[in-house]
């Protein structure tokens, strides 16, 4: 198989098998839950890799929602403007097909680290680069993408599409792969899900140390990141991924790696500068 069409498929599973951040409803947001799709039959169709990766994971949503039996889409990306100015976008509308209900899903899809040494846990969550903060994500779904379509400009936006604002439940498609503090074994973050647990965080420092060395590494593309590991892609030394990690160091940009081990074990980390 041709490996960008490889990894289509692949961002497609790894899509559907990330846990949801929280289940049912928390922080004042209901948590959709996601239909059963039949992978083994899954056909999926090229995802543009030029695109951001929450737009790229936006393509792998309306493929899995497309093939399963439980909602249609009815429409999806609808600018929403005030006079000429943009001021938001409406991710999705689904229309459940044993209800006939309507839905608007704001889909998210993020890697965070856990730091722990911050004493609240929903600030705990943060990009590798700790610029993007769950909280403030979090508080950005419920207070302006929810409110947005009850907005003016919300409301005639979806009367274009003969939709009544009114009549629209609201949830979350938040998936995320979380990412605890390296020889961290135990771990408390409720009221979010531990199934997101994915991988580890390390210093720099930490890894140029033995424990690392005897390993084999990649680095994966942004398109990659939502993907397992696998043998597909060509692995390299600790001395020689030490050079590019470094380089990205200096530029304050915490790289994925997959991580090979000896005894063939993967594991996905994020090396921090900070």
């Amino acid at each position: 198989m041709h490996y960008l069409r490889f990894m289509v498929l692949e961002q497609c599973i790894g899509f559907y098998n990330t846990a949801p951040l929280w289940l049912n409803k928390q922080f004042g947001i209901q948590q959709f839950k996601f239909p059963f799709v039949d992978l083994s039959t899954l056909t999926t169709q090229k995802i543009p890799t030029n695109r951001r990766l929450g737009h790229q994971m936006e393509f792998v949503f309306q493929q899995l929602i497309s093939q399963s039996k439980r909602y249609n889409i009815i429409l999806h990306n609808l600018p929403v403007k005030d006079d000429k100015r943009t001021v938001g976008e409406i991710d999705f509308i689904l229309k459940n097909t044993e209800n006939e209900r309507l839905i608007h899903i704001e889909l998210t899809y993020k890697f965070y680290i856990i730091d722990t040494s911050i004493s609240e846990p929903i600030h705990r969550l943060m990009g590798p680069n700790r610029r993007d903060m769950f909280f403030t994500k979090m508080e950005k779904i419920k207070n302006h993408q929810f409110e947005l379509l009850h907005s003016p400009a919300g409301k005639k936006a979806l009367q274009s599409k003969n939709i009544n604002s009114e009549e629209l439940e609201h949830q979350c498609c938040f998936k995320a792969q979380l990412f605890v503090s390296y020889q961290i074994t135990d771990i408390h973050i409720r009221p979010l899900n531990k199934d997101c647990v994915t991988g580890f965080w390390i210093r720099f420092d930490d890894f140029n140390s033995s424990d690392f060395k005897q390993h084999k590494y990649y680095i994966p593309t942004k398109s990659e990141w939502v993907v397992s590991p696998s043998d597909k892609v060509t692995y390299s030394s600790h001395f020689e991924i030490l050079m590019d990690i470094n380089l990205r160091m200096l530029n304050k940009n915490a790289p994925m790696l997959w991580m090979k081990k000896n005894d063939g074990a993967y594991e996905k980390l994020f090396v921090v500068w900070w």
